[in-house]
């Protein structure tokens, strides 16, 4: 399947063959030779192909994107004219951060409905090597959510930890999946996957134009703002709406203690009078 992925995610990055060749440090002339099956790319040249389109060696090697059902290509740069000539002397196309091509599986019920797949704690590992394999997602257990917009593909996470207090340790994050990155606006409660931290709930403050990254916050202060580079992360989820058994519990600020208190003993006077 090289050459056919090859040809395909080179066209869905709007990338010419001699833009191609650039990025992976070899020859045009050889990016054609892969493309037309008259040469196999030596184990290197794979590797940097797959970390160039965002995907697994495995998947390069034995999975067709082309043909693949229940496969979404995300890529944020821009798509490529289909009656513009494969030559070189097509410009060169922007590369924001991020820009790599992204690769979204999914899966349907018997009505081609698009499933919310759900990602338990104890499958948080594995999701990061199984997040674009449908075969992956099979397995995993899936339901629906009627109130949700009909647009857009989502997917749930069960998170770990207390550092988005007073959502608990357990609670499932539903979250529809971010296409464009550069979208994210300040403050977003988001599940960010990255090949560094895996799976984390978090606030997104996006710094892409400025640092090609992105810095995660906490609800809860008793955790520090961290730095994640863009190059690091596989999947954005915005938070759309969370499933927990345990119901949050609200702040008491003084002056609310103090009007309980206050209620308290008015309550007591009346009784003695009575």
């Amino acid at each position: 399947m090289i050459n056919t992925n090859l040809k395909f995610c080179r066209r869905e990055l709007a990338l010419t063959q001699a833009q191609m060749a650039e990025k992976l440090g070899i020859k045009r002339s050889l990016v054609g030779a892969y493309e037309e099956g008259r040469a196999e790319p030596r184990l290197a040249t794979l590797v940097n192909m797959a970390r160039l389109f965002g995907i697994t060696l495995d998947q390069l090697v034995t999975t067709d994107f082309s043909k693949k059902k229940n496969t979404k290509i995300i890529g944020s740069l821009p798509a490529p004219d289909p009656n513009a000539p494969d030559t070189d002397d097509q410009p060169e196309p922007p590369t924001p951060a991020g820009g790599k091509l992204r690769v979204l599986a999914f899966t349907v019920d018997k009505d081609q409905n698009e499933n919310i797949e759900l990602v338990p704690q104890k499958a948080a590992a594995g999701y990061l090597n199984g997040y674009a394999d449908r075969e992956y997602l099979e397995v995993l257990p899936k339901f629906r959510l009627p109130m949700l917009s009909q647009t857009g593909t989502y997917r749930a996470f069960e998170i770990a930890g207390d550092s988005m207090l007073p959502i608990a340790s357990g609670t499932v994050i539903v979250g529809r999946y971010v296409e464009e990155w550069s979208s994210i606006k300040d403050g977003t409660p988001c599940i960010v996957v990255s090949s560094r931290d895996g799976i984390v709930f978090k606030r997104v403050f996006n710094k892409l134009r400025s640092g090609s990254m992105f810095v995660l916050h906490s609800d809860n202060p008793n955790f520090s703002p961290y730095d994640v580079k863009a190059d690091d992360v596989l999947e954005i989820w915005e938070a759309k709406s969370y499933i927990s058994s345990t119901f949050p519990i609200a702040e008491l600020s003084l002056e609310r203690v103090a009007s309980l208190v206050l209620d308290l003993q008015q309550q007591v006077a009346l009784l003695r009078k009575v």
